[in-house]
């Protein structure tokens, strides 16, 4: 049982946390602009309008390969888009792939391992607020789920197995976190045939997933026009937060100080930032601004930022732009902006240092996922 003295996830995130009520009393247009804001790319912005106008609660899939610790863009941008999602009438399946993660030989391909980071995922997004409650997000493990249907699931994988030719597949590679270059193993070659499967055995409207699983899910609408299928997936591709350091263009989990992680301690929070990329008066590619806009903004809808009165004094920005205008332009440092940042990640971070300091089952969960060694 969980401890009454746990801080409760940060209240501005339940302003993402509409009821379905709510949202079946939103116009088409609200619910279409709520979902849109998901993606850095929609493909296509007609189809998705006309799912919502033809079905009252389209499917959205998401998956994860349970491989590591979570870091602050798996977990809260996670939260927040999932929020957003159910917010505007969507069911939400997230799909837990730990037969995927065995494929990509994640913790040595050691499945009961990789069973337990993902027990210790699903508490992260319980404690940091994802909205779990009205039956409108689904937790499935692959494992299972393909077992128990596997007369539905394997035909559809070799099916688009034996439509497509290798090169095509091998192009799909990046999903893994691979490049076409590396050396892969026949598991890994099967792998995006069966991703591709999962949109279809989910019987999903939209795949919600980052824009480095764009190539897979292109797959899937290029098989619908194989098997002349009318409706095709919905690719709503966020965007890919980047490492801290220079020249990172996604988190690594085998490089700590790339990644701010959903249980670090405020004083790790507060000397990564403080050590993280942050050119003057650049906006493009810094590590810093692109936090703020795709956590603290969709969280808080403001930032504050605590300046000596020298520097202007203190202020509140209402939006990413205002902000991103008085940085280039010089007026906010990265003197002020780093602590003021550390300070609201740290914020959002507590209720879940909290959850795995006083629940027994998360702390023991935590202890053993810091324990294994990632594999690549």
């Amino acid at each position: 049982m969980e401890n009454n003295s746990e801080t409760p996830p940060s209240e501005p995130l339940q302003h993402l946390s509409i009821s379905p009520e709510s949202s079946s009393q939103m116009s088409l247009n609200e619910r279409f602009e709520i979902i849109r804001s998901i993606g850095e790319e929609c493909i296509q912005e007609d189809e998705l309008k006309r799912l919502l106008a033809n079905k009252p609660q389209p499917i959205c899939y998401d998956g994860f390969e349970p491989s590591g610790r979570m870091h602050i863009a798996q977990g809260v941008m996670k939260a927040i888009n999932v929020n957003k999602l159910t917010s505007a009438g969507c069911k939400v399946k997230i799909w837990i792939a730990d037969w995927f993660a065995q494929l990509n030989n994640k913790m040595g391909g050691d499945l009961k391992k990789i069973q337990v980071i993902g027990e210790y995922l699903i508490e992260i997004w319980k404690a940091v607020g994802m909205n779990l409650e009205g039956g409108l997000v689904e937790f499935i493990w692959s494992s299972e789920e393909i077992n128990a249907r596997a007369h539905e699931y394997w035909p559809l994988v070799m099916d688009i197995a034996r439509r497509n030719k290798l090169p095509r597949i091998v192009r799909c590679c990046q999903i893994m976190g691979r490049s076409d270059q590396d050396e892969l193993s026949a598991a890994q070659i099967f792998y995006p045939c069966m991703q591709c499967a999962d949109v279809f055995f989910l019987k999903a409207d939209i795949c919600q997933l980052g824009m480095d699983q764009r190539k897979v899910n292109v797959l899937a609408r290029e098989y619908c026009d194989d098997i002349k299928r009318k409706n095709k997936p919905i690719i709503l591709s966020h965007h890919m937060l980047p490492g801290l350091q220079e020249g990172q263009e996604k988190m690594s989990k085998s490089d700590p100080s790339s990644s701010i992680y959903m249980e670090d301690e405020e004083a790790e929070v507060n000397v990564k930032i403080k050590k993280a990329f942050c050119p003057p008066k650049v906006v493009e590619k810094n590590p810093c601004l692109e936090y703020v806009k795709y956590i603290i903004f969709p969280w808080f809808n403001e930032f504050k930022v605590e300046r000596n009165l020298d520097n202007g004094g203190d202020k509140t920005f209402k939006n990413f732009e205002e902000l991103a205008f008085d940085y280039e332009s010089g007026e906010l440092h990265p003197g002020d902006l780093k602590p003021a940042l550390a300070k609201t990640l740290n914020l959002i971070l507590q209720p879940v240092r909290d959850h795995f300091k006083n629940d027994p089952k998360a702390k023991e969960l935590v202890k053993r996922v810091k324990s294994y060694k990632v594999t690549r």
